[in-house]
């Protein structure tokens, strides 16, 4: 495989963004408790990649729809600040070997993350310099497949494949027609892929 590009999914294939999320999802539900839901590190990680509401319905399916809508809604705003201030886990390797990739391809984002969440990903670690562009669900309203296409379109890509973690993100790939590759150091489980990396820097293969 020799991508002219690659697409990243954010959470379990650049960082690992859990601890920041609890963090916040702690002082949204001390303000109210009318809601006795713990949202624990398992519920995050079984529910990374989807889309914001459907967590938000999988989390609390004892909530009306305004209410889960209103706790998500909240929840993007202060997951935003803080994880823009105090960043997240850095998976090994990964800044050196974005500096490295960014130098011989270009390199973007596609996450099914509410809008300003990329941006904190930039901001706290300053990652910025590495990405071409970037596209996310909360900006579009479109799925991740139809996002990697847009990013495909608008700058004109041609041989790109896209890396992340779980069976969504596969599917994604498939749908916008190009190869996949599995971050097997993710939170998820896939089971047909173009390539799969126990570690970041092995991407440093496509290159040689």
């Amino acid at each position: 495989m020799k991508p002219d590009s690659l697409i990243f999914d954010l959470d379990g294939t650049l960082w690992d963004s859990t601890e920041g999320i609890l963090a916040t999802w702690a002082m949204i539900l001390k303000d109210r408790p009318e809601i006795h839901k713990v949202v624990t590190r398992e519920d995050m990680e079984s529910n990374f990649g989807r889309p914001i509401y459907e967590i938000g319905a999988r989390l609390f399916p004892d909530q009306s729809e305004e209410v889960v809508r209103s706790l998500m809604d909240e929840c993007n705003r202060r997951e935003n600040d803080y994880l823009a201030e105090h960043g997240a886990l850095l998976y090994p390797h990964l800044e050196e070997t974005l500096k490295t990739l960014s130098e011989h391809i270009p390199l973007f984002i596609v996450s099914n993350c509410q809008i300003g969440y990329i941006e904190s990903f930039f901001k706290s670690h300053h990652t910025d310099v590495y990405f071409k562009d970037h596209e996310s669900m909360g900006a579009t309203g479109l799925s991740k497949g139809e996002n990697i296409r847009l990013v495909m379109e608008r700058n004109g890509l041609k041989h790109p494949a896209y890396m992340g973690d779980t069976q969504g993100d596969a599917d994604a790939a498939a749908f916008a027609g190009i190869p996949f590759i599995y971050a097997r150091y993710g939170f998820g489980q896939v089971d047909h892929f173009d390539l799969a990396v126990d570690h970041f820097e092995e991407l440093l293969q496509l290159i040689d």
